[in-house]
């Protein structure tokens, strides 16, 4: 018995693809910010931009600016603290939303 070929009767046409809305990058559906009850604060003379966080952060809320530094989307970030976590320097700390008390 042979094993099946990956493209072995695959072709794709446009009908076959399901209808989906597609949005430009950088485009919010909806902003995350308004249900987390925690975001992450930067501490920045601890930072020395290793972009640790900026690789651990599953939304990609974390971005280098053009001098080297931390900066986070707000707008994108849910508040997981997984770049905290990753920080070895204690750059990041995640703190209460003002909203949540």
């Amino acid at each position: 018995m042979s094993k099946p070929r990956l493209h072995e009767g695959f072709s794709l046409k446009p009908e076959a693809i399901p209808f989906a809305p597609v949005y430009e990058a950088g485009f919010l559906t909806r902003k995350n910010g308004v249900w987390r009850s925690e975001r992450p604060a930067l501490v920045p003379e601890r930072c020395n931009g290793c972009l640790l966080c900026a690789l651990c952060c599953p939304d990609g809320a974390v971005k280098a600016t053009a001098d080297g530094k931390v900066e986070f989307d707000e707008d994108f970030c849910k508040g997981c603290g997984l770049c905290a976590r990753a920080c070895r320097r204690g750059a990041l700390t995640m703190e209460k939303e003002p909203c949540h008390g």
